[in-house]
Protein backbone atom coordinates (compact mmCIF):
# COMPACT_ATOMS: atom_id res chain seq x y z
CA UNK A 1 0.00 0.00 0.00
CA UNK A 2 1.40 3.76 -0.69
CA UNK A 3 -0.06 6.45 1.10
CA UNK A 4 -0.10 10.26 -0.78
CA UNK A 5 0.06 13.34 0.88
CA UNK A 6 -0.81 16.20 -0.60
CA UNK A 7 1.02 19.48 1.27
CA UNK A 8 1.32 21.96 -1.26
CA UNK A 9 -0.95 24.99 0.13
CA UNK A 10 0.61 28.15 1.64
CA UNK A 11 -1.08 28.18 4.95
CA UNK A 12 -1.82 31.83 4.56
CA UNK A 13 -4.34 31.28 7.71
CA UNK A 14 -1.01 30.33 9.79
CA UNK A 15 1.03 33.11 9.10
CA UNK A 16 3.58 34.15 10.67
CA UNK A 17 4.53 30.69 11.27
CA UNK A 18 4.21 29.29 7.91
CA UNK A 19 6.37 32.30 6.40
CA UNK A 20 9.31 30.32 7.70
CA UNK A 21 7.81 26.46 8.11
CA UNK A 22 5.31 24.49 5.95
CA UNK A 23 1.99 24.46 7.86
CA UNK A 24 2.48 20.52 7.95
CA UNK A 25 5.75 20.55 9.42
CA UNK A 26 4.10 22.65 12.67
CA UNK A 27 4.48 20.71 15.66
CA UNK A 28 1.58 19.10 17.78
CA UNK A 29 2.61 17.77 21.21
CA UNK A 30 6.50 17.14 19.82
CA UNK A 31 5.96 16.32 16.03
CA UNK A 32 5.04 17.74 13.16
CA UNK A 33 1.26 17.74 11.82
CA UNK A 34 2.34 15.49 9.01
CA UNK A 35 4.17 12.97 11.08
CA UNK A 36 1.47 12.19 13.39
CA UNK A 37 -1.48 11.73 10.46
CA UNK A 38 1.26 9.21 9.25
CA UNK A 39 1.97 7.27 11.92
CA UNK A 40 -1.85 7.15 12.34
CA UNK A 41 -2.74 5.78 9.13
CA UNK A 42 -0.29 3.40 9.47
CA UNK A 43 -1.55 2.35 12.86
CA UNK A 44 -4.77 1.38 11.35
CA UNK A 45 -3.92 -0.53 8.42
CA UNK A 46 -3.38 -4.07 7.91
CA UNK A 47 -1.39 -3.84 5.14
CA UNK A 48 2.48 -2.98 4.64
CA UNK A 49 3.08 0.31 3.82
CA UNK A 50 5.89 0.46 0.68
CA UNK A 51 6.05 4.69 -0.01
CA UNK A 52 4.81 7.65 1.45
CA UNK A 53 4.73 10.39 -1.54
CA UNK A 54 4.23 14.24 -0.08
CA UNK A 55 3.05 16.54 -2.36
CA UNK A 56 4.57 19.83 -1.56
CA UNK A 57 5.29 23.55 -3.23
CA UNK A 58 8.92 24.50 -2.91
CA UNK A 59 9.60 23.87 0.68
CA UNK A 60 13.80 23.91 0.40
CA UNK A 61 15.95 21.42 0.77
CA UNK A 62 15.96 20.78 4.73
CA UNK A 63 11.95 20.16 5.18
CA UNK A 64 12.27 17.97 2.68
CA UNK A 65 14.98 15.56 4.09
CA UNK A 66 13.03 15.65 7.06
CA UNK A 67 9.87 14.12 5.39
CA UNK A 68 12.06 11.79 3.55
CA UNK A 69 12.79 10.82 7.22
CA UNK A 70 9.49 10.51 8.40
CA UNK A 71 8.62 8.26 6.01
CA UNK A 72 11.89 6.00 6.46
CA UNK A 73 11.80 5.83 10.05
CA UNK A 74 8.46 3.73 9.66
CA UNK A 75 9.55 1.37 7.44
CA UNK A 76 8.56 2.97 4.05
CA UNK A 77 10.35 4.99 1.06
CA UNK A 78 9.68 8.35 0.41
CA UNK A 79 9.05 10.56 -2.12
CA UNK A 80 8.90 14.11 -2.63
CA UNK A 81 6.49 15.50 -5.64
CA UNK A 82 5.60 19.17 -6.53
CA UNK A 83 2.75 20.82 -7.00
CA UNK A 84 3.41 24.47 -8.46
CA UNK A 85 0.32 25.65 -9.25
CA UNK A 86 -2.86 25.16 -6.80
CA UNK A 87 -5.10 23.56 -8.98
CA UNK A 88 -7.27 21.68 -6.69
CA UNK A 89 -7.24 18.49 -4.65
CA UNK A 90 -7.30 16.05 -7.93
CA UNK A 91 -4.40 17.84 -9.12
CA UNK A 92 -2.56 17.61 -6.23
CA UNK A 93 -2.94 13.67 -6.02
CA UNK A 94 -1.83 13.41 -9.86
CA UNK A 95 1.68 15.34 -8.95
CA UNK A 96 2.11 11.83 -7.15
CA UNK A 97 1.16 9.72 -10.43
CA UNK A 98 3.93 7.43 -9.94
CA UNK A 99 2.29 6.17 -6.63
CA UNK A 100 -1.23 6.00 -7.97
CA UNK A 101 -0.83 1.96 -8.06
CA UNK A 102 -2.41 -0.33 -6.27
CA UNK A 103 -4.09 0.08 -3.05
CA UNK A 104 -3.81 3.90 -1.85
CA UNK A 105 -4.54 6.56 0.91
CA UNK A 106 -4.75 9.79 0.09
CA UNK A 107 -4.51 12.06 3.11
CA UNK A 108 -4.60 15.45 3.26
CA UNK A 109 -2.45 16.70 5.54
CA UNK A 110 -3.64 19.86 7.40
CA UNK A 111 -6.15 17.20 9.84
CA UNK A 112 -5.81 15.20 12.02
CA UNK A 113 -8.29 12.73 13.26
CA UNK A 114 -9.20 9.81 16.61
CA UNK A 115 -10.70 6.74 15.63
CA UNK A 116 -10.32 3.11 15.31
CA UNK A 117 -11.02 2.17 12.02
CA UNK A 118 -9.84 -0.72 9.09
CA UNK A 119 -9.68 -0.55 5.78
CA UNK A 120 -12.72 -1.88 4.27
CA UNK A 121 -12.79 -5.49 2.12
CA UNK A 122 -15.72 -5.69 0.65
CA UNK A 123 -16.07 -1.93 -1.61
CA UNK A 124 -13.75 -0.61 -3.74
CA UNK A 125 -12.96 2.71 -1.41
CA UNK A 126 -13.49 4.12 1.66
CA UNK A 127 -13.96 8.47 1.97
CA UNK A 128 -13.69 9.04 5.86
CA UNK A 129 -16.64 11.55 7.61
CA UNK A 130 -17.32 13.61 10.59
CA UNK A 131 -20.60 14.70 11.24
CA UNK A 132 -20.50 18.68 11.66
CA UNK A 133 -23.33 21.52 12.15
CA UNK A 134 -21.93 24.01 9.09
CA UNK A 135 -20.72 21.68 6.04
CA UNK A 136 -21.21 24.52 3.69
CA UNK A 137 -17.31 24.78 3.56
CA UNK A 138 -16.30 20.97 3.11
CA UNK A 139 -17.14 18.49 0.44
CA UNK A 140 -20.06 16.27 1.67
CA UNK A 141 -21.50 12.87 1.07
CA UNK A 142 -24.95 11.25 0.82
CA UNK A 143 -25.37 7.97 2.16
CA UNK A 144 -27.37 4.80 2.11
CA UNK A 145 -28.37 3.21 5.73
CA UNK A 146 -24.98 0.53 5.44
CA UNK A 147 -22.80 3.65 4.84
CA UNK A 148 -22.55 3.21 0.84
CA UNK A 149 -21.97 6.60 -0.60
CA UNK A 150 -24.59 7.71 -3.26
CA UNK A 151 -23.61 11.32 -4.54
CA UNK A 152 -20.68 13.73 -3.56
CA UNK A 153 -21.57 17.28 -3.14
CA UNK A 154 -18.52 19.99 -3.14
CA UNK A 155 -19.16 22.61 -0.74
CA UNK A 156 -22.87 22.48 -0.87
CA UNK A 157 -24.74 26.30 -0.12
CA UNK A 158 -27.55 24.17 0.57
CA UNK A 159 -28.31 21.45 3.07
CA UNK A 160 -27.81 17.87 1.34
CA UNK A 161 -26.07 16.45 4.40
CA UNK A 162 -23.76 16.95 7.01
CA UNK A 163 -21.31 14.31 6.52
CA UNK A 164 -18.37 16.34 6.26
CA UNK A 165 -15.22 14.87 4.55
CA UNK A 166 -12.41 14.97 6.41
CA UNK A 167 -9.67 14.71 3.89
CA UNK A 168 -8.49 10.95 4.15
CA UNK A 169 -9.62 8.61 1.13
CA UNK A 170 -8.57 4.87 0.84
CA UNK A 171 -8.69 3.45 -3.04
CA UNK A 172 -8.33 -0.63 -3.77
CA UNK A 173 -7.11 1.16 -7.58
CA UNK A 174 -4.83 3.49 -7.31
CA UNK A 175 -4.47 3.19 -11.22
CA UNK A 176 -8.13 3.47 -11.66
CA UNK A 177 -7.80 6.39 -9.51
CA UNK A 178 -4.81 7.72 -11.47
CA UNK A 179 -7.25 7.38 -14.71
CA UNK A 180 -10.21 9.13 -13.60
CA UNK A 181 -7.53 12.25 -12.29
CA UNK A 182 -6.37 12.51 -15.88
CA UNK A 183 -9.59 12.68 -17.13
CA UNK A 184 -10.80 15.54 -15.29
CA UNK A 185 -7.42 17.33 -16.70
CA UNK A 186 -7.64 16.39 -20.24
CA UNK A 187 -10.89 17.40 -20.20
CA UNK A 188 -11.00 20.57 -18.30
CA UNK A 189 -13.90 19.30 -15.81
CA UNK A 190 -13.58 21.97 -13.19
CA UNK A 191 -15.96 22.66 -9.79
CA UNK A 192 -15.82 25.90 -8.47
CA UNK A 193 -12.58 26.73 -10.57
CA UNK A 194 -10.60 23.83 -9.40
CA UNK A 195 -9.88 20.23 -10.65
CA UNK A 196 -11.93 18.22 -7.59
CA UNK A 197 -11.67 15.07 -6.08
CA UNK A 198 -14.97 14.37 -5.49
CA UNK A 199 -15.49 14.79 -8.93
CA UNK A 200 -13.56 11.84 -9.70
CA UNK A 201 -14.73 9.68 -7.16
CA UNK A 202 -18.40 11.00 -8.35
CA UNK A 203 -17.15 8.92 -11.80
CA UNK A 204 -16.04 6.02 -10.45
CA UNK A 205 -19.30 6.06 -8.58
CA UNK A 206 -21.23 6.18 -11.53
CA UNK A 207 -19.44 3.57 -13.06
CA UNK A 208 -20.36 0.83 -10.56
CA UNK A 209 -17.65 1.05 -7.95
CA UNK A 210 -18.98 0.65 -4.40
CA UNK A 211 -17.32 3.69 -2.39
CA UNK A 212 -18.44 3.62 1.32
CA UNK A 213 -18.33 5.86 4.55
CA UNK A 214 -16.06 5.58 7.36
CA UNK A 215 -16.56 7.44 10.31
CA UNK A 216 -13.90 9.00 12.66
CA UNK A 217 -15.07 9.83 16.36
CA UNK A 218 -12.88 13.16 16.24
CA UNK A 219 -11.77 15.71 13.59
CA UNK A 220 -8.66 17.96 14.80
CA UNK A 221 -7.78 20.66 12.63
CA UNK A 222 -5.02 22.58 12.38
CA UNK A 223 -6.44 25.63 9.50
CA UNK A 224 -5.52 28.64 11.78
CA UNK A 225 -3.42 29.29 15.39
CA UNK A 226 -6.05 28.57 17.95
CA UNK A 227 -7.11 25.04 15.96
CA UNK A 228 -3.93 24.37 15.96
CA UNK A 229 -3.30 24.83 19.77
CA UNK A 230 -6.48 22.76 20.25
CA UNK A 231 -5.51 19.86 18.22
CA UNK A 232 -1.93 20.14 20.32
CA UNK A 233 -4.57 20.12 23.70
CA UNK A 234 -5.94 17.03 22.04
CA UNK A 235 -3.30 15.57 21.07
CA UNK A 236 -1.50 15.25 24.46
CA UNK A 237 -4.50 14.32 26.08
CA UNK A 238 -4.94 11.19 23.77
CA UNK A 239 -1.07 9.94 23.32
CA UNK A 240 0.49 11.64 26.31
CA UNK A 241 -1.86 11.75 29.37
CA UNK A 242 0.91 11.72 31.78
CA UNK A 243 4.03 13.55 30.19
CA UNK A 244 6.57 13.17 28.15
CA UNK A 245 9.45 14.82 29.37
CA UNK A 246 13.06 13.99 27.79
CA UNK A 247 15.66 12.39 29.94
CA UNK A 248 17.92 15.57 29.11
CA UNK A 249 15.25 17.95 30.28
CA UNK A 250 16.19 20.10 33.41
CA UNK A 251 13.05 20.65 35.78
CA UNK A 252 14.20 22.75 38.60
CA UNK A 253 11.80 24.11 41.63
CA UNK A 254 9.04 23.33 38.91
CA UNK A 255 5.47 22.02 38.38
CA UNK A 256 4.63 20.59 35.49
CA UNK A 257 0.99 19.83 35.39
CA UNK A 258 -0.06 17.03 32.90
CA UNK A 259 -0.49 16.63 30.07
CA UNK A 260 2.70 17.92 28.10
CA UNK A 261 5.57 17.10 25.87
CA UNK A 262 8.92 18.37 27.09
CA UNK A 263 11.73 17.86 24.46
CA UNK A 264 14.95 17.59 24.83
CA UNK A 265 17.35 20.20 26.51
CA UNK A 266 14.63 21.85 27.71
CA UNK A 267 15.38 24.07 30.99
CA UNK A 268 12.32 24.66 33.28
CA UNK A 269 13.13 26.82 36.33
CA UNK A 270 10.89 28.55 38.82
CA UNK A 271 7.75 28.07 36.67
CA UNK A 272 4.63 26.30 36.39
CA UNK A 273 3.84 24.59 33.05
CA UNK A 274 0.81 22.89 31.61
CA UNK A 275 -1.67 21.48 31.62
CA UNK A 276 -1.43 20.84 27.80
CA UNK A 277 2.19 22.54 26.97
CA UNK A 278 4.36 21.55 24.36
CA UNK A 279 8.01 23.21 24.53
CA UNK A 280 10.34 22.09 21.86
CA UNK A 281 14.00 21.01 22.07
CA UNK A 282 16.80 24.10 23.79
CA UNK A 283 13.66 25.76 24.97
CA UNK A 284 14.24 27.45 28.25
CA UNK A 285 11.29 28.84 30.74
CA UNK A 286 12.61 30.30 33.53
CA UNK A 287 9.61 32.32 36.02
CA UNK A 288 6.76 31.89 34.12
CA UNK A 289 3.38 30.27 33.87
CA UNK A 290 2.89 28.38 30.22
CA UNK A 291 -0.66 26.56 29.83
CA UNK A 292 -2.10 25.53 26.75
CA UNK A 293 0.55 26.43 24.62
CA UNK A 294 2.58 25.08 21.41
CA UNK A 295 6.28 26.30 21.77
CA UNK A 296 8.78 25.85 19.31
CA UNK A 297 12.52 25.29 19.76
CA UNK A 298 15.30 27.08 21.19
CA UNK A 299 13.12 29.76 22.65
CA UNK A 300 13.95 31.52 26.49
CA UNK A 301 10.43 32.70 27.96
CA UNK A 302 10.94 34.49 31.35
CA UNK A 303 8.20 35.74 33.96
CA UNK A 304 5.80 35.22 31.18
CA UNK A 305 2.47 34.44 31.62
CA UNK A 306 1.35 32.62 28.11
CA UNK A 307 -2.16 31.03 27.22
CA UNK A 308 -3.66 30.01 24.16
CA UNK A 309 -0.28 30.59 22.48
CA UNK A 310 1.62 29.45 19.47
CA UNK A 311 5.78 30.75 19.65
CA UNK A 312 7.97 30.10 17.07
CA UNK A 313 11.29 28.83 16.98
CA UNK A 314 14.39 31.27 18.40
CA UNK A 315 11.93 33.51 20.18
CA UNK A 316 12.88 35.72 23.21
CA UNK A 317 9.56 36.82 25.24
CA UNK A 318 9.56 38.84 28.68
CA UNK A 319 6.38 40.20 29.67
CA UNK A 320 2.51 39.59 31.25
CA UNK A 321 -0.10 36.69 30.56
CA UNK A 322 -0.99 37.67 26.85
CA UNK A 323 -2.52 35.21 24.06
CA UNK A 324 0.06 34.72 21.48
CA UNK A 325 0.64 33.95 18.21
CA UNK A 326 4.40 35.27 17.49
CA UNK A 327 6.93 34.14 14.11
CA UNK A 328 9.93 32.54 14.51
CA UNK A 329 13.05 34.71 15.79
CA UNK A 330 10.70 37.76 17.74
CA UNK A 331 12.02 39.47 20.60
CA UNK A 332 9.63 40.98 22.73
CA UNK A 333 10.34 42.47 27.05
Amino acid sequence: MRIIVPMAGMGKRMRPHTLTTPKPVVPVAGKPIVQHLVEDIIRMCNQKVEEIAFVVGHFGEEAEKNLIAIAENLGAKGTIHYQDTPLGTAHAILCAESALKGPVVVAFADTLFSADFRMDADCDGVIWVKQIEDPRQFGVVKTEKDGTITDFVEKPQEFVSDLAIIGIYYLKDGENLKKELQYLIDNDIRDKGEYQLTNALENMKTKGLRLKAGKVDEWLDCGNKDATVYTNRRVLEIKYPNNHISASAQVINSVIIPPCFIGDKVVIENSVVGPHVSAGNNTKIVNSVIKNSIVREHCTLRDAGIDNSLIGNHVHYKQQLRDLSMGDYSTES
